[in-house]
């Protein structure tokens, strides 16, 4: 008799953990701040900073908005519902799974896109803005990426920037904000490539450019003249050589513009050899 009832208890008690273990196992997947992940550890973006970087961003629904490490999804969905085509990126399959959920439970899961990947081998091409938080070391790896995304695509990043690549504007966010750590957003604006020898009608320069800021000479009747204050904003560049002062679109190898004189602003234009 105390065997059957010794037995019959322990066959109780095995079946209330099997049941236990299911009903663990059947718990949705819900992320924990400071979780490790193959390359950044995941920490999210408050509600305050991820508008910020869609703000920063001016994203608009002409857009294809990518984010790198896009754990729960919170930059994507945020740019979906601003009619933006956007994708995830994220190397978690439970963060994507997530992802894709809490899309569908805002109702934009037609426009925000996520995938299980490598994000240093995904192809980031075709984005037109990049939302991001990732640490210093992942930003300068993709740094490369960055700077072959067409001129004049956008860049925002939660408080961590890329080494050499000063951002084009810096937000902090104010002690109002829900933000209480990481409260700076970031803008780069991919500039075009510059560096080489151009001709003009009068002359001759020679530019460099270390991202966004443009160094050289420009060489008029035989004369060198240093280039100052050289800026690039996406296609638009800016410089002063010779006391003169140069502004223009490059696309490609040519460059259209106006130069300022004494006597007022002329037609510009210099092609690249």
């Amino acid at each position: 008799m105390h065997t059957r009832l010794f037995f019959a208890f322990h066959f109780a008690f095995l079946i209330s953990l099997a049941s236990a273990a299911g009903a663990q196992q059947a718990k949705p997947f819900e992320p924990v701040s400071g979780q490790a992940g193959k390359d950044v550890v995941w920490v999210p973006s408050p509600p305050d900073m991820v508008n910020k970087l869609m703000e920063l961003g001016q994203v608009t629904s002409k857009d294809f908005v990518m984010d790198l490490g896009s754990g729960d999804g919170r930059n994507v969905i945020a740019a979906a519902k601003l009619g933006a085509q956007a994708l995830g990126v994220e190397y978690n399959p439970d963060m994507v799974e997530l992802s894709r959920r809490l899309a569908r439970e805002a109702g934009v899961a037609d426009k925000a896109q996520f995938v299980q990947a490598d994000m240093y081998e995904y192809d980031i091409s075709k984005a037109t803005v990049m939302a991001l938080f990732l640490l210093p070391v992942n930003m300068n790896r993709l740094a490369p990426k960055f700077f072959n995304l067409a001129p004049g695509s956008r860049i925002v990043a939660n408080t961590f920037g890329i080494e050499g690549w000063e951002p084009d504007v810096r937000v902090t966010l104010p002690p109002t904000s829900e933000c209480e750590s990481w409260c700076e957003a970031l803008l780069w604006l991919v500039p075009a490539k510059i560096a080489g020898t151009w001709t003009m009608a009068n002359g001759a320069m020679t530019l460099t450019q270390e991202y966004q800021a443009v160094q050289g000479t420009v060489t008029i009747a035989g004369q060198p003249q240093t280039v100052v204050m050289g800026r690039l904003k996406g296609e638009e560049i800016t410089f002063t050589a010779g006391g003169l002062t140069y502004q223009g679109i490059a696309k490609g190898n040519t460059i259209t513009g106006t130069v300022t004189t004494p006597n007022g602003a002329l037609p510009w234009t210099a092609t690249r050899k």
